[in-house]
């Protein structure tokens, strides 16, 4: 997996921010406690989206569900700027009912979606702990230049779409969890 400079940037202040949050002074594990200070917290933090992204978004901590691997490897890959609209990114990130309830908070904000699609990135490359130092990629074009700069699509290509359906992806994102590989069929 490789990351785009903003998510490298931004992924190590997320990860020291949940750390920070997971244990106390005396070394105990205060992290759902934490989180549940840091969610009440809410309306103050939306002042934070856009300078400290992983201040708000560590609020959203566990509150994300990805039914494909391979497409948020795509997306950390990508600069805020190219993102894909947030609303089409359902069928990949899924929020549970109580970080839905921040969300619709969050999305009344000029930048909420924007945000809401760092947040579940950040989150996302927090699970991948075996990834934290994956090399940063510079999107190109076909010819191998830099295309920096360029409008990106405003959602993902036909084959992307495919990738977040098919078996293939589900068997890699359970082996990425963890669990043992599926045996070949015969």
């Amino acid at each position: 997996m490789k990351m785009s400079h903003y998510f490298a940037e931004h992924a190590r202040a997320y990860d020291a921010e949940i750390d920070d949050l997971a244990s106390d002074s005396e070394g105990k594990n205060v992290l759902d406690k934490r989180l549940k200070e840091k969610r009440s917290q809410l309306d103050f933090l939306v002042m934070m989206m856009d300078d400290s992204p992983e201040m708000l978004a560590s609020a959203f901590h566990q509150g994300f569900r990805y039914s494909s691997a391979s497409a948020m490897d795509r997306l950390v890959s990508l600069e805020p700027d190219a993102f894909p609209a947030w609303s089409t990114l359902a069928t990949t990130i899924q929020l549970t009912p109580w970080a839905q309830t921040l969300a619709t908070r969050v999305l009344q904000e000029p930048t909420g979606k924007r945000f809401m699609t760092i947040a579940a990135c950040l989150d996302y490359l927090y699970t991948r702990a075996d990834d934290r130092g994956a090399a940063i990629e510079e999107p190109q074009d076909e010819e191998g230049n830099n295309r920096e700069g360029r409008d990106a699509p405003d959602r993902f290509d036909e084959e992307q779409s495919e990738a977040q359906n098919s078996e293939g992806a589900g068997a890699t994102w359970l082996e990425e969890q963890g669990f043992d590989p599926k045996p070949p069929q015969a």
